[in-house]
Order: structure tokens, then C-alpha cells, then sequence
């Protein structure tokens, strides 16, 4: 954050210069490619590693921050502060070269730290599947609160990532480095065995599903719930208003000219001045 807070005081032609002098660049990594002497400031090498610490706007950093605040705690203990650390630098560079594999001599920049962040997440899978996520629930009209699996969170997300890769590929993904995304998740999937404490237990098996906090909601609970707020707010045909009957007869469509005396069986004269 204070990397972040720092790149938004430079000026705009030292922010943009920053972003290729501590940015992750493909081709100055793999290829003879270099930047101009007076713009080189770190070794080319860690670059992987100063890139995490750049971001590209407020909503960039603050949706990285908002997924560390859920899931990195949890990850961090079961592992150690120390051990955190390198396990979050090694999914930020698998996330690096993931990327740079899509094209190796791409000028373009790499900043962010979405790819250890990612990585956190991997491990949060493969640790807590089954741990309840907060997540807000909206059907039309119906909106509420409900706790999800974490495997289904996830999933959809990292789900997400490899839909969109075809987008990067085309080059319309809007700047979005998915393949790091995918890099760093399934870094931290395979890191996470090495690096947890040995009596932390995978996929959650040394706990039971009723002994979190929150459970998760079923399914068929949120259709129930959700089905009996529309009846709610739909009136029933009981209570719609009803239009008032009229005691009136309906007028009739044969004029007067042409009715029959009921009395008599015979068509009345015919009014006007050729009766």
C-alpha cells in the first residue's frame, strides 16, 4: 500500500517512467532488450519482485487489498509470517512468468500484485474449502447476505480467469494479465503442501463442516426464501381490485327506430320528419 501511495505522488512523467523502471518487462527479462541507461534503477531481475508493489489505479489496488483482507489472514497462519512472505513472492514471480509466457518479447509493463495475491487464494482452497464466504446474493428484486463454500467462491473466479484468457490472447482483455492470475492460483495450490505447518490439515479434514461460525447456505434455502419475498410482493388475484358491476343494462346496438313494441310484436314508427 505505501508502494501504491508513493507512485501516486510522482508527477505524471515520473509515474509513467516508474512503471517501466520497477515494472516486470518481458523482453528486457528474456531478450537482449534494455531499458535506456539513464532509466535503469533496479537489477532487471528483481523487477519481478518490485512489480507487486506498483498498481494501476485505486480500484486496482483496493480489489487486491479487499481479497488479502479475506482470505490472507488465514493462509498466514497456517504457515508463519516469515514463511508468507517468500510463499507470496514465489506465487507473485510463478505469476510473472506465467504472463511473460504468453509472449516473451512483449514491451508492455507488468504491474500488481494480483499474482501473489492469487496465490493466497490457491492455498485458501486447498486449506478451507469448505469455510463459509460472505458474499451479497441478488435475484431481480431479491437481495440479501448469504455464505457460500469457499470452493465455489474460488472457482468461479479462478473459472473466470481461463474464460477470459482467450481476450489477452486477442488482445481486447482491457490490460488484465489473466495468465498471471492462473500462474500465481495454481502456484499457491502446489506451494501451500510445503509450507503449511505440519499439523494444519488440507481440505479442511481435520474440521467439520458444523464447527465454523457460519455454515454455508444451501441452496434450495435462498430459492425458498427468495420465492416466498416475490409472492409477497405480488398481489394475489384475491386481492387485486376489482372493477364495480354496473346495474345498468347494456345499451342496446339496434336503434330505437327498429326496435319492436314489446306489447304489440310490431317495429316501432319511425321518428323524424319522413315518419
Amino acid at each position: 500500500m505505501s508502494g501504491f501511495i508513493w507512485q501516486e505522488s510522482l508527477d505524471f512523467n515520473a509515474a509513467h517512467n516508474i512503471v517501466y523502471q520497477l515494472g516486470f518487462v518481458p523482453a528486457v527479462f528474456f531478450t537482449p532488450a534494455s531499458l535506456p541507461a539513464d532509466m535503469s534503477l533496479v537489477p532487471t531481475w528483481s523487477t519481478i519482485f518490485t512489480s507487486m508493489f506498483l498498481h494501476g489505479g485505486w480500484m486496482h489496488i483496493g480489489a487486491n487489498m479487499l481479497y488479502l483482507w479475506i482470505f490472507g489472514d488465514n493462509v498466514e497462519a497456517s504457515m508463519g509470517r516469515l514463511k508468507f512472505v517468500l510463499f507470496y513472492f514465489l506465487c507473485g514471480g510463478a505469476a510473472a512468468m506465467a504472463q511473460a509466457a504468453l509472449d516473451p518479447g512483449s514491451t508492455i509493463p507488468m504491474i500488481g500484485a494480483s499474482g501473489g495475491i492469487a496465490g493466497v487464494l490457491g492455498a485458501y482452497l486447498m486449506l478451507h474449502p469448505k469455510a463459509a464466504i460472505r458474499c451479497f446474493f441478488l435475484i431481480l428484486i431479491f437481495f440479501r447476505f448469504i455464505n457460500l463454500p469457499a470452493w465455489l467462491v474460488l472457482g468461479v473466479w479462478i473459472g473466470g480467469q481461463f474464460v477470459a484468457v482467450p481476450q489477452a490472447l486477442n488482445e481486447t482483455g482491457g490490460g488484465v494479465a489473466y495468465m498471471a492470475h492462473i500462474g500465481g492460483f495454481l502456484a499457491g495450490m502446489a506451494l501451500i503442501p510445503f509450507f503449511k505447518y505440519r499439523h494444519i490439515a488440507l481440505f479442511d479434514r481435520d474440521i467439520g463442516i458444523g464447527d465454523w461460525a457460519d455454515r454455508p447456505l444451501n441452496f434450495q434455502e435462498v430459492k425458498a426464501e427468495a420465492r416466498a419475498r416475490y409472492r409477497r410482493s405480488v398481489p394475489s388475484s384475491a386481492d387485486a381490485v376489482r372493477k364495480p358491476v354496473s346495474t345498468t343494462p347494456p345499451k342496446p346496438s339496434v336503434p330505437t327506430s327498429r326496435r319492436k313494441d314489446p306489447k304489440t310484436g310490431q317495429n316501432n314508427p319511425p321518428n323524424g320528419p319522413w315518419g
